[in-house]
């Protein structure tokens, strides 16, 4: 038994954060009030001016197994997340084998289950290996629970295969999370084109690059009567062609903001440093400040990390040789709040339904909330301590962030899922 005294409660649907106990008994929110009780047997946790929220779901990340286990694993993923106050995630396909088959899925599956303290789902690919060419074996990786199709690290390319791979998914209640860039315009993916490349001297990728396909997948979605979800948009017109599909209501589009994009510009980059190099790339502060608009708006239905770890062997390279990708599993929760939510460009109520509900709600699964009878799942959040984000902290196995070494405001302290402690400071 657990008793958290004092804590201000979050919840999507409210900006205003209500005092009170929440008493935690065999897994489940038994009681929550004022100065409730204290049981005999019970634990006490003073939660005094701290934010106690439901935990947070990523459904966007690569824990690169199976294949490039150097850079990540189930394990030190999923540690991660917790770590960051995060209590789900769905990992992405772009692995070796890459996740197009029932029988990869049920390895994943079941590693997950041996090696992660939270439930770890997967996408599936829509082509096999990713290739573009063949659909990849879609009815059988839905029998496992597969409800996300991606060739996420890049695009089908054919849009004739991505309309019937949609036509034909679309029967089994599955959707499409696409990775949108014109391979053709996006070059070599390094930056983006425009004063920071000029200056650097590395050949740009355009933004239309990202916005073409934005446009065409949606598109394909109406034709085949499917959802499609738009990943890790960064410029500020691919922001209103959403917004503007949004408006028709005659598509069903959902769409998600990585943290990094909200928060850095290619003028970050300085020099070189390949932390900033991601894809699609950093933009101009007029797509960040749009990007921020769109979330709060709504055209964002949910924020995802994009969590993408590489060795420190690999981002020592030269900035066009390095790989494209950013850690962010321990640091979105801090900088989200140290960035937005303490400076109030945005409440808690929008972290909790980005960031918690609506990912979770994306996956068809059920939404933890702060409520009696409900299964303990929550983060305790102290906004008066800080985070430093150094090598020891960190549970990734890779540490390419921009933050490393920072120090920020805010700080996870406890991790509650069921019956078991997952974290606590």
């Amino acid at each position: 038994m657990l008793l958290l005294q004092n804590a201000r409660i979050a919840s999507e649907n409210s900006p205003v954060l209500l005092e009170g106990d929440v008493l935690i008994v065999e897994g489940k929110i038994q009681d929550i009030g004022s100065n409730l009780a204290i049981p005999e047997g019970v634990r006490v946790i003073d939660a005094r001016g701290r934010v106690l929220m439901p935990g947070m779901f990523d459904a966007h990340v690569h824990f690169r197994a199976p294949g490039f286990e150097n850079k990540e694993t189930i394990t030190t993923g999923s540690e991660a997340a917790i770590n960051g106050g995060i209590t789900g995630v769905v990992m992405m396909p772009n692995t070796r084998p890459a996740i197009d088959s029932a029988t990869v899925v049920a390895t994943v599956l079941e590693n997950a289950k041996h090696r992660s303290r939270i439930p770890v789902y997967t996408s599936g690919c829509v082509t096999k290996n990713r290739e573009g060419k063949e659909l990849a074996e879609i009815e059988g990786m839905h029998r496992l629970g597969v409800t996300m199709l991606t060739d996420d690290g890049d695009t089908t390319n054919d849009p004739a295969v991505l309309l019937r791979a949609m036509q034909y998914a679309t029967e089994f209640g599955m959707f499409f999370a696409s990775h949108c860039e014109v391979p053709e315009l996006a070059g070599p993916r390094a930056l983006n084109e425009g004063v920071m490349s000029y200056r650097l001297g590395i050949k740009g990728s355009p933004a239309c690059a990202e916005e073409i396909i934005i446009d065409r997948d949606i598109r394909l979605a109406r034709a085949a009567g499917a959802h499609v979800h738009i990943q890790h948009v960064s410029s500020k017109l691919g922001m209103e062609t959403i917004r503007w599909w949004k408006s028709r209501g005659d598509v069903k589009v959902t769409a998600e903001v990585a943290p990094h994009h909200l928060l850095f510009t290619d003028e970050h980059i300085g020099d070189y440093d390949t932390n900033y190099k991601m894809n699609p790339p950093l933009r101009t502060q007029a797509d960040c400040d749009a990007l921020l608009e769109g979330l709060i708006e709504g055209v964002f239905d949910l924020i995802a990390t994009d969590h993408a770890p590489h060795t420190p062997f690999e981002k020592a390279q030269d900035f066009i040789s390095a790989p494209n990708g950013i850690t962010g599993l321990e640091t979105a929760l801090v900088s989200l709040y140290h960035f937005f939510v303490r400076p109030e460009k945005f409440g808690w109520d929008l972290v909790v339904k980005r960031y918690s509900a609506e990912p979770r709600r994306l996956m068809g699964l059920s939404v933890p909330t702060i409520e009696v009878g409900q299964e303990a799942n929550c983060v305790l959040f102290d906004t008066e301590a800080e985070t430093t984000f150094t090598q020891e902290f960190m549970k990734s196995k890779s540490q390419n962030t921009p933050f490393i070494d920072q120090t920020l405001k805010g700080r996870v302290d406890l991790v509650i899922l069921g019956t078991e402690i997952l974290l606590e400071r």
